[in-house]
């Protein structure tokens, strides 16, 4: 574990000009199903200029912006199939920007805080290094990194292995984290880990979500296909098949 400054006082940490600390409380929660309750346990989110990379549909930017705190979220997408979904759905107080995290499109110092969520693996591994110099690029002094990453581990990754293994990329992610903090332009802040209750209503659901995704192309053979069902249904019961996702989650804060 990342060493952290957990029971220290931080640094007074200034979003859009109105001295938005970042709060202290402990976060001591076995089970998660909201992550923007997780984020909000950390930092009071008002008014902030937000970084998101990797956004996917956006879901909890547009949870954020919808909540009135005033934020103003820059959501970042490399997939341009679901860029184009992202631009028929436009936000207020969202702008969508179809580009990776290893080449942010912004000026240096621009974001209070920046968020990765279930995203940082998916970067190229050559470019991890890229992508985290480049969000400390945008970040503003005392800017915050969240990174939210599965551990691999638990019963939803014994189904999701046999036909998509990430042991490799999440162990270089998070090895890319803890050469981040090594090379003294990033504190670690925080380090915590937690279960994220995972449900699907049957197998057609796991499919869609899990396997027919526009970022990955998943080809599976007939026979593949089959051991992933028969995996998968071991875990159906009345209501659907239940898993919880064990989560690990780093903030890290720019080094000034």
């Amino acid at each position: 574990m990342l060493g952290s400054e957990v029971g220290q006082r931080h640094p007074a940490w200034t979003g859009s000009g109105d001295n938005t600390d970042m709060k202290s409380s402990p976060f001591e929660v076995s089970v998660v199903d909201d992550e923007l309750q997780v984020l909000q346990s950390f930092v009071r989110l008002q008014g902030l200029e937000v970084l998101e990379l990797g956004c996917g549909p956006a879901e909890m930017a547009r949870r954020l912006v919808s909540m009135g705190t005033g934020c103003r979220v820059s959501a970042l997408e490399v997939d341009e199939r679901q860029h184009a979904k992202n631009l028929e759905r436009p936000a207020d107080g969202i702008t969508f920007v179809c580009a990776g995290a290893q080449a942010i499109p912004f000026e240096a110092d621009r974001f209070d805080l920046a968020w990765m969520l279930k995203s940082l693996h998916h970067v190229p591994l050559s470019l991890m290094d890229t992508a985290l110099s480049e969000i400390h690029r945008v970040l503003k002094p005392d800017g915050l990194l969240y990174v939210g990453e599965p551990v691999f581990a638990g019963e939803l990754n014994d189904v999701m292995r046999l036909f998509h293994d990430e042991q490799a990329v999440r162990r270089a992610a998070y090895e890319a984290i803890t050469r981040a903090v090594d090379s003294g332009r990033w504190v670690s802040v925080r380090e915590i880990t937690f279960d994220m209750p995972v449900a699907f209503r049957d197998f057609a659901d796991f499919e869609r979500r899990m396997v027919n995704v526009t970022f990955l192309d998943h080809r599976l053979s007939e026979a593949l296909r089959q051991r992933v069902r028969q995996a998968f249904e071991r875990h159906m019961g009345a209501d659907g098949a239940r898993f919880l996702r064990p989560m690990r989650v780093n903030l890290l804060r720019k080094a000034v």
